[in-house]
């Protein structure tokens, strides 16, 4: 891995808490993320499951994490079953976990290797009523492929049809929703790489080059900075195709009095972050791109003073969408009659902005958790309003992660160049 280790009371603070939330006489399992082939005999990079992560730190595939905090025999409350290394391994992918090192990352003192697993497993089971298993159950998610939590689950579930079975993905969303100072440096340091990454390409853009040449450009500072890579596809998105919501080729020449809009974020140590900036290829803010993106801007600020305790994602989207109908009305994409007359199923702003601007973050960019729970200090979410105008080729989104605390709101990409000024000034610098 490349991040610095991470103070392994996180994982211990995260498993204490979790136990607190189960049934008496429990267990519960959580398996590693598969390693997802990619064509031939190839896999794509590795990346834990979130949940797995959270609980023990262990950052390896064909791992298995069990929680059996009522079990009367001590050594298997909390057990870990990995990957037993040989010869042949080592000297084809290289080191894995020992069972000293797995104990200092996670704080679990009882690790086995997998082989182990059936024999733990029958004792485990023997003396639980209750089984906890975990399935990822973000809404709005529909792969083809099953996970392995999820084929595991039910493995488990036939060869164990008398217990009682309940879901983990509730407590699990409950509890990561709340960040802990740990997890907040974390993000904090993601946020941070981020800002290095898009300064470099406020130095370099210009006229000619080409979407890839700026993705190269954070790609490079991510890596440079210990970050594992994006915390999701990046969006390089110039001229027209800024107007496309997840546009993701990245692949077309910058043309001059273009704007590029950009949505990247690093993600450090499993933690990611979650930035939108929209500059001008060239440097300079056409009159009419600059009223855009101030009305964007405006609409920024005024929602950033909401992230407070007691509102709610549903709360901040809904104002997002009476603010951004206003800035329309100013910026002449229609008029106040026009809005009396418009139907209420499709109101017009919905032409131009036409996504939720508020959404947690952490070891997911969307990160789990309902988005009608109110907001609680330790909560960090995105605030990104935007504008798209097809027609004339302009597309601008805005977007910071914002900290909720007992009182002010803490934006954690605060020191981000976010003022056309600035944005202008640092691309013209030394020329």
């Amino acid at each position: 891995m490349r991040y610095l280790p991470i103070d392994k009371q996180l994982f211990v603070d995260n498993r204490k808490n979790f136990s607190k939330q189960i049934k008496e006489n429990s267990m519960a399992i959580f398996f590693s993320a598969d390693q997802s082939p990619r064509n031939g005999d190839q896999f794509h990079a590795f990346r834990q499951q979130s949940d797995l992560f959270y609980l023990c730190g262990i950052d390896q595939e064909k791992s298995i994490l069990i929680i059996a905090p009522d079990h009367p025999n001590k050594t298997l409350r909390e057990c870990l079953f990995l990957l037993k290394t040989n010869e042949i391994i080592a000297k084809w992918e290289g080191h894995k976990y020992t069972k000293e090192e797995a104990k200092s990352c996670s704080g679990i003192e009882s690790i086995f290797w997998l082989e182990d697993l059936d024999f733990n497993m029958n004792e485990i089971m023997s003396e639980v009523d209750n089984v906890y298993l975990n399935r990822n159950e973000y809404p709005k998610f529909f792969p083809e492929v099953e996970e392995k939590n999820h084929r595991e689950g039910d493995a488990i579930k036939s060869k164990f049809p008398l217990h009682n079975y309940f879901r983990s993905a509730p407590i699990m969303a409950q509890l990561r929703g709340v960040k802990s100072d740990i997890e907040k440096k974390l993000i904090e340091k993601a946020c941070n790489i981020t800002d290095v990454a898009f300064r470099k390409v406020l130095e370099t853009t210009k006229p000619g080059m080409y979407e890839f040449d700026i993705q190269a450009e954070v790609d490079y500072v991510f890596t440079k900075n210990r970050a594992n890579g994006h915390g999701y596809a990046p969006i390089i998105a110039s001229g027209k195709n800024a107007c496309v919501l997840h546009y993701i080729e990245n692949n077309d020449e910058f043309k001059d009095g273009d704007l590029l809009l950009m949505d990247f974020g690093a993600e450090y140590a499993n933690y990611t972050a979650d930035m939108s900036r929209t500059i001008p290829v060239n440097g300079k803010f056409t009159k009419r791109q600059k009223q855009c993106y101030n009305a964007v801007l405006d609409v920024f600020k005024e929602l950033k003073k909401l992230y407070v305790k007691g509102n709610s994602s549903t709360l901040i989207n809904e104002k997002a969408n009476e603010l951004m109908g206003k800035e329309m009305v100013k910026l002449g994409l229609f008029t106040e009659k026009d809005i009396e007359k418009q139907d209420k199923e499709n109101p017009l702003y919905k032409k131009y902005f036409m996504h939720g601007v508020c959404h947690p973050i952490g070891l997911d960019v969307h990160d789990i958790g309902s988005k009608h729970r109110t907001f609680e200090p330790g909560m960090i979410l995105t605030l990104e309003p935007g504008i798209y105008i097809e027609e004339e080729n302009i597309g601008i989104r805005i977007e910071n992660d914002i900290l909720i605390t007992e009182g002010a709101p803490v934006d954690m990409m605060k020191n981000i160049p976010i003022e056309v000024e600035e944005i202008e000034s640092l691309m013209n610098k030394g020329k």
